[in-house]
């Protein structure tokens, strides 16, 4: 989900060297289809590689709803329960970190996987205050397979329904856990996520968190939220060789990322909420 703060990012300096220091270890149309049409997977040869996308592949990120992407654009990102679009590259939104926002969602977790929401000392759900969104527990090695459970069936219906790729949210969760998950959990918990996309065939990408960027996590490319306002376009471009999608919600961080990156990197500018078009306050526009 979009994020109204950004609780943990680099400075710009740290994202200098960061840069820096990644690429080193890197060295080494108008046909916009039907959201209801099965779409089939995007595959260079008859085997089950995960495919990455393309550097510079222009993007649509539709999470508020699904709509005909706009002319031109090849690469979708849209929640688990939509359907891709055929003939384009189809990112597979899944909250793999935390709950979905609302009662319904909370509820279902408590009933089904009681013991896979973060709590507090007095048993309490932790909280995304922002999102209204409970933390899930990823501390031990045995949570985070009874997770995968969860969220890698989740995964594999997007390989079914036929997506190319996957983007597992909120990697950063551990920032808003009041210190009860760290760096090394959400690191744990992501090489599991990286494992099961990559056996459906699927790439997958690291959303935001460039703290992370240097753990060798093993994601195939890169779904940023701001890397413009916040100076981490660089850091990301160096580790994924370009293949980053980056959503501005601000129009100075926009300008500001195709003024360095336009050409380079894939950035869009879309309103907070990602409105379906047509939807009053829908924005959407692209270096």
């Amino acid at each position: 989900m979009p994020r109204t703060t950004r609780t943990t990012r680099t400075t710009p300096l740290a994202a200098l060297a960061l840069a820096a220091a990644l690429a080193v270890l890197t060295s080494c149309s108008t046909d916009t289809g039907s959201a209801n049409e099965p779409a089939k997977r995007n595959r260079t040869s008859a085997d089950n590689t995960p495919r990455p996308p393309s550097p510079d592949t222009a993007f649509d990120y539709q999470l508020g709803g699904a709509y005909p992407p706009p002319d031109g654009v090849r690469a979708v990102s849209r929640d688990r329960s939509a359907k891709p679009v055929p003939g384009r590259y189809n990112i597979c939104y899944v909250n793999a970190f935390q709950a979905q926002p609302g009662k319904e969602a909370a509820a279902w977790w408590e009933d089904k996987h009681p013991g896979l929401i973060l709590r507090d000392d007095d048993g309490d759900p932790v909280i995304d205050e922002d999102w209204d969104e409970p933390l899930l527990d990823i501390s031990t090695a045995a949570k985070r397979e009874e997770l995968l459970g969860v969220v890698g069936r989740w995964m594999d219906d997007c390989a079914r329904d036929g997506f190319d790729a996957i983007e597992p949210d909120n990697l950063d969760s551990y920032a808003r856990s009041d210190g009860r998950l760290d760096p090394a959990d959400a690191t744990a918990f992501a090489r599991l996520l990286v494992r099961r996309a990559h056996e459906q065939g699927l790439a997958i990408a690291q959303k935001n968190t460039a703290e992370l960027l240097g753990k060798r996590i093993g994601f195939d490319f890169a779904v940023v939220e701001e890397c413009g306002q916040y100076d981490e376009c660089g850091a990301f471009s160096s580790a994924y060789e370009r293949r980053v999608f980056d959503i501005e919600y601000e129009k100075k961080g926009y300008d500001a990322a195709c003024r360095r990156w336009g050409g380079k990197l894939s950035i869009v500018l879309r309103d907070r909420d990602v409105r379906a078009a047509g939807e009053r306050g829908y924005v959407y526009r692209r270096c």
